[in-house]
């Protein structure tokens, strides 16, 4: 019955569509503040660090033998046993402080989860003040339909809580990307003096070889004229014109 249990709490909980092993644990292992060793059967991870611990082991087993009655008599003594059953598994749940273990920051309480509709309903009904009398012990029953809108709140809060990461992680990425995108148009700025001061030198160095009369191509080339002996020739397109010349 506990594993049946549990395997509807792990149902629910992939119905949630909380994400397991990074939203929710099953059966992960801690200590209390005495030292004991504890394994609630699924902690709900909240934003900030913060849990809710659930607890799936009530015994349904007088729940069943209730439905199985034939007379009155039998029905209303495992209705009672029934009832019993989950208060004392009310005062066990709370022996163990769940909510005082390390590493977990937890509300104030644990949610006692009982797989059956039916059998959550008949105990409450019987007995108005289970509520109370698990509160007081700072345990919350719960059923499948009052524990799946609690898991899909959960789940509500998470998306809230990782569309407020991504905003301001596009505002942390924006931002760098703006820093980047400044350091660029500086360091092309810097680029296009660099390319201008270049080009300044290139033209100073190419008026030399062309301009003027003292032009070094037209000194060279007359070397030539004069019987210089070489085994290439200026291109004529680089020659000097009369018209450089004259500059």
């Amino acid at each position: 019955q506990g594993n049946w249990g549990e395997m509807v709490l792990e149902r629910l909980m992939e119905r949630s569509g909380l994400v397991k092993g990074e939203e929710y644990l099953v059966q992960e292992s801690f200590r209390n503040d005495k030292g004991e060793l504890t394994r609630p059967d699924v902690i709900v991870k909240l934003p900030d660090n913060k849990h809710i611990i659930i607890d799936s082991k009530v015994s349904l087993l007088a729940y069943e033998a209730f439905i199985s009655a034939e007379s009155d008599e039998e029905k209303s003594r495992h209705l009672k046993a029934h009832t019993d059953s989950v208060r004392d598994h009310v005062k066990g749940l709370a022996e163990r402080n769940y909510q005082l273990t390390e590493k977990l920051d937890t509300p104030d309480f644990v949610l006692l989860f009982m797989p059956l509709e039916s059998a959550f309903s008949i105990a409450v009904q019987q007995q108005p003040d289970l509520f109370t009398f698990a509160w007081e012990r700072k345990i919350v029953l719960v059923s499948p339909t009052t524990l799946l809108a609690t898991l899909m709140t959960v789940g509500s809060i998470w998306k809230h809580e990782k569309q407020t990461r991504n905003a301001i992680e596009i505002a942390v990425q924006g931002g760098r990307l703006y820093d980047k995108f400044v350091s660029f148009l500086s360091d092309l700025e810097t680029l296009g003096k660099q390319i201008d001061r270049v080009q300044a030198t290139y033209d100073e160095a190419h008026k030399k070889l062309y301009s003027g009369k003292g032009d070094l191509i037209g000194r060279v080339e007359k070397l030539r004229e004069l019987g210089a002996k070489t085994a290439k020739e200026i291109p004529p397109d680089m020659l000097p014109t009369d018209d450089t010349n004259d500059e």
